[in-house]
């Protein structure tokens, strides 16, 4: 592969910092003049405005770039996976769920403002998305609009998101999980919010078939591949950096890949996952595929 094949660690990094500001600066007033009581709104933003690589969106944005579609059509959309994100982590961090007190480096949000307002909060944040998601069809295609909103949907749901979660609570301290049982879990409740935010982008660009299959497989692997280098960081990695205390999971009694496999095997895991990503962009020329070529082997590299 040549230089004018590749992104630099270091270009990828500048350009997923700039695309993450500009998704920060649209979530920072997204929420506002919605007619959300005060109190609940502080905790809304609070933990969307926690800081974190927003990831999700940016792969929305790159995906529909990847195919023609302007960012000022996608933001809200994009913007709307990071309100799902976010619920997600509020109402993960309580203590009926896994009982975090930190995320980010800061106290998570049932610890700030208690636990009714963080479930509201969460709930608040996950019924918003879909308004945010809705409100992309003054720019965009009603029919792409409803069939992004629809992959987007059933990621977050119960045969997503939510059922990981479950599947997540369900494993918990049991000696019988194998590899498959933990890939499916991962698939879901990790995996599932990745994908569909590839996917969607296409699907908002008019992505003939062949190439929404093609994204969707993209998103699947790094999805994959990040849970992975998650799972490694949390026994390699430091409190500063991941934003809880090391080691939480195994503390909890979570089946992980290096409780499975080892720390070794499971990175050779992560790095097949990124390879398989890539060589689902073969063939796509142009920034947004060297970028998502070097983001996936970002994800790989965390966990070195």
């Amino acid at each position: 592969m040549s230089h004018a094949d590749e992104m630099t660690p270091q270009a990828m990094k500048q350009r997923l910092a700039a695309e993450a500001l500009e998704v920060e600066e649209y979530l920072g007033g997204c929420l506002k003049g919605r007619g959300i009581p005060c109190d609940l709104l502080k905790a809304m933003d609070y933990s969307l405005l926690a800081g974190g690589k927003r990831l999700r969106p940016v792969l929305c944005l790159t995906t529909a770039g990847l195919f023609g579609l302007a960012r000022d059509a996608v933001l809200p959309f994009a913007a709307a996976i990071e309100l799902i994100h976010t619920y997600s982590l509020v109402h993960d961090d309580l203590p009926a769920m896994d009982d975090d007190d930190l995320r980010r480096g800061m106290p998570s949000n049932h610890k700030k403002f208690g636990e009714a307002t963080a479930i509201l909060a969460g709930d608040g944040l996950l019924t918003e998305a879909f308004c945010l998601m809705a409100s992309a069809g003054a720019a965009v295609e009603a029919s792409r609009v409803l069939s992004a909103l629809s992959v987007v949907a059933a990621a977050a749901g119960a045969g997503g998101m939510v059922g990981g979660q479950m599947l997540d609570m369900e494993y918990t301290g049991r000696a019988d999980v194998s590899l498959d049982m933990l890939r499916g879990m991962h698939a879901m409740k990790t995996g599932a919010l990745i994908r569909c935010s590839c996917l969607a982008g296409a699907l908002l660009a008019g992505a003939p078939q062949e190439d929404a299959e093609r994204i969707s497989r993209y998103g699947e692997a790094i999805g994959a591949a990040f849970q992975i280098v998650d799972d490694i960081l949390d026994e390699t990695g430091d409190e500063a950096t991941l934003g809880k205390p090391v080691g939480s999971d195994s503390g909890q009694g979570k089946n992980t890949y290096p409780s499975l496999l080892g720390l070794e095997r499971s990175r050779e895991l992560a790095q097949q996952q990124v390879d398989a990503a890539v060589a689902c962009l073969s063939g796509y020329e142009g920034e947004n595929a060297l970028f998502l070529k070097a983001l996936a082997q970002y994800i790989a590299d965390r966990a070195m």
